[in-house]
Parts: C-alpha cells; structure tokens; sequence
C-alpha cells in the first residue's frame, strides 16, 4: 500500500517514516511539509494512503482532503481533538492524536488496508488465538495466567498494573504502556491514562464516562483518547 506524509513539522514526518519503515504493507511516496507538493503527489502518482496533519499553512488537512475528492484515504494525525467530528463528515480511515504511539498507528494502517480491499500479511487469525497472557504478580517468582474475556478492566496503581476480573483483583508489576501494547488492539483499548478497558464489554457512554459489564463504577474517558474512543467506535453507530 503506497502512502505519503503531510505535515509541516519535520521531526512529526520523521516520526512516521521510522514507523512506515517498521510496516511490511506499506510502501512510502513522499513526505512533504508543503500540502500543495502533497496535492500534486496525489494527482501525478499512485498514493493510497495519506498520513494528513490538520492545520498547516495554505492548505489545511480538511481542505486537503476536499481537494483530492477520494484519490486517496486519509489519515489525520492531530494534536488537536476538536475536529474529530468534522473528519467522521469527511470519511476519513482515522483520526491519530499526537504524540502517536507505534500501535495505535498499526491499527490506523491496518484498518486502510481493510477499507482498500488489501489482504494483511499478518496472521489474524494467530491474534485471535491469543486469548490469555502471563503476569508477574507482586509476590516474587509467581507467574499467573490472566484469560483476556474475563478482563472487566486494568488501573494503573503507582509502581503497579491492577486488573480486574469479576471480584478478583490481580496487581501485576508492571506499567500500563507495556501491558497496552502487549494486549490485542482488537480487544482492549486505553480510554484513559490509568484505565484500559475491554472493547467487548462497553454497555454505554455518557459524556466522558464509561458503563462497563457488572462493573458498578463508571470509568473515566480521558480527554486525549476520547476522539480515538469515538473513531473506533462509529461503525457501530446508528446517526
């Protein structure tokens, strides 16, 4: 899948080239800090993919996208929130907050390659089996296998990593980046910096809360992860 970056900061394009390179599926283009190079790349080569940041000079990423009429998907890479809803209107494949974390990127890449028809060369089905972890506890040399469904949801504690299944509670030494990026993107999501949260079980959102299944408490959606929350979450909507 080729693909170019628009940003008009360097070290944000040098961040997604090393990430591109690291992508077996993707074949870079171009990168550019001027959208209007951009808009001749798109209109003069093959590009599928665009990595779009928003507010540039001349040409903004919304009028960018406009511009192209559907040459080529988009994702927007922001560090701004509040234009979310503007780009679900403009269909664009994702909408990625800076900074920009390596998984959260894959997941933007890969759900491209689902909407252009292209086959993922990783294993999916090798994902899906995936269904249990192991955890080291807070007692020295005990490991302890934590089965992903019955994940209810993870705190950050301090020093630790609390995960909540049912009415046990397990403290794992570690931190929350590792665990986020060791668990399945398909089924657990960080909706805040101290929760992660099974996908699955979302029984409702009401303004920046979260109902969980036979959780009594609410969980907290983070104001930087709100719009990815949202992004994943459209296609299941109902307007």
């Amino acid at each position: 899948m080729s693909c170019i970056i628009v940003d008009d900061e360097q070290h944000a394009i040098d961040i997604l080239v090393h990430y591109v390179n690291q992508t077996p599926y993707l074949q870079l283009v171009g990168t550019t800090t001027n959208p209007m190079e951009a808009l001749q790349l798109v209109n003069t080569q093959k590009v599928d993919l665009v990595f779009l940041d928003i507010q540039m000079p001349e040409l903004s990423g919304m009028d960018f996208i406009k511009a192209i009429q559907g040459k080529a998907k988009v994702v927007l890479t922001t560090a701004y929130s509040e234009f979310a809803l503007e780009s679900y209107e403009l269909d664009v494949v994702d909408y990625l907050l800076k900074p920009i974390r390596f998984p959260r990127f894959l997941q933007a890449s890969q759900k491209a390659l689902k909407d252009l028809g292209v086959e993922k060369e990783e294993d999916d089905k090798e994902l899906e089996e995936d269904d249990y972890i192991f955890v080291k506890t807070e007692l020295k040399g005990k490991l302890l296998k934590i089965t992903l469904n019955e994940i209810d949801y993870i705190e950050s504690m301090k020093n630790y990593v609390a995960i909540y299944q049912g009415a046990q509670k397990t403290m794992v030494l570690t931190s929350m980046k590792e665990l986020e990026e060791r668990l399945p993107q398909k089924q657990f999501m960080r909706v805040h910096k101290s929760f992660i949260i099974p996908l699955a079980k979302i029984t409702g959102i009401e303004g920046n809360l979260l109902r969980i299944k036979d959780v009594a408490t609410d969980i907290q959606i983070g104001e930087n992860y709100k719009a990815e929350l949202m992004e994943l979450i459209k296609n299941k909507m109902i307007q």
